[in-house]
């Protein structure tokens, strides 16, 4: 009887344990909301402000618009807001000393056969520069889509590494803070960025790539640089992102008609 009931209380513990595990993880995924967000605030705020007049010095001056429902004309630019409202980390964030200040060289490969040589940049920005190492050393990326394309003038970049592949999920943590912030809010041709919600604490794993220089609105904080695509941008331009998008939103901005994946990932330190 007594063995019974022992066995009846850890299978009563197990159970607890589990259904605890499961509300945690269902709580994390509910607060991650979609990460659609990179820059298409840049862009539509610029062109509601365009409508209005005076509207851009104001948003330009006391940052981006709120979400409610008297910035009906700007609503739709707000990023989604994130699940990290404090300026903290959250999660097991790789250390920063990974970068190790250096300069870290490799590839990434689309769909097989567009293969872009990299560039990271251990000392401009040490954090993000660690955490992207930590996630192509792991394989991380290989498997995941590129599911975010912008192909209007000035506003061109191809997003990537969203752990579900559609805009959601992360790798069990976010980070900051922003580092290397273009200060004239300019992105050149070649950028390596990372992508964010609305706090400069919710970087994660995906990542946009410039393919044609690109103005983003500076007031909302910026978006880390992280590097540069050292080669490949023309086959990913024929190949990729010159075929469109295949449901535009309302930002102007939505799937590649190619669907892209990434299919490889290699980085090492620069010697």
């Amino acid at each position: 009887m007594a063995k019974n009931q022992a066995r009846d209380n850890r299978e009563a513990r197990e159970r607890l344990r589990l259904y605890q595990a499961r509300q945690g993880l269902n709580e994390r995924q509910r607060r991650r909301r979609r990460r659609d967000n990179v820059v298409g605030v840049g862009v539509l705020v610029v062109v509601a402000a365009l409508a209005t007049g005076s509207q851009l010095a104001f948003a330009g001056s006391h940052g981006s618009p709120k979400t409610d429902a008297s910035a009906s004309a700007t609503a739709t630019a707000t990023p989604t807001p994130s699940a990290s409202a404090t300026a903290g980390n959250t999660g097991d964030v790789p250390s920063k000393s990974i970068a190790k200040n250096s300069t870290w060289t490799g590839s990434l490969t689309l769909n097989k056969d567009v293969e872009l040589g990299i560039e990271l940049d251990g000392k401009k920005a040490p954090q993000a520069t660690s955490v992207e190492i930590s996630l192509i050393r792991k394989q991380f990326y290989n498997g995941t889509t590129c599911h975010r394309l912008a192909d209007s003038k000035g506003f061109r970049f191809l997003q990537c590494g969203s752990a579900n592949g559609d805009g959601t999920g992360d790798a069990g943590f976010e980070y900051g803070p922003l580092e290397n912030v273009p200060s004239d809010g300019q992105y050149e041709k070649g950028t390596i960025a990372i992508a964010r919600g609305s706090s400069p604490y919710s970087q994660s794993t995906q990542f946009f790539i410039v393919y044609g220089d690109t103005t983003l609105d500076g007031s909302t904080g910026g978006y880390t640089v992280v590097g540069k695509v050292t080669s490949g941008l023309d086959a990913l331009e024929s190949k990729i992102t010159s075929k469109g998008i295949s449901s535009p939103g309302d930002d102007g901005t939505g799937e590649p008609k190619v669907a892209t994946k990434i299919t490889g990932a290699t980085i090492a330190e620069q010697k």
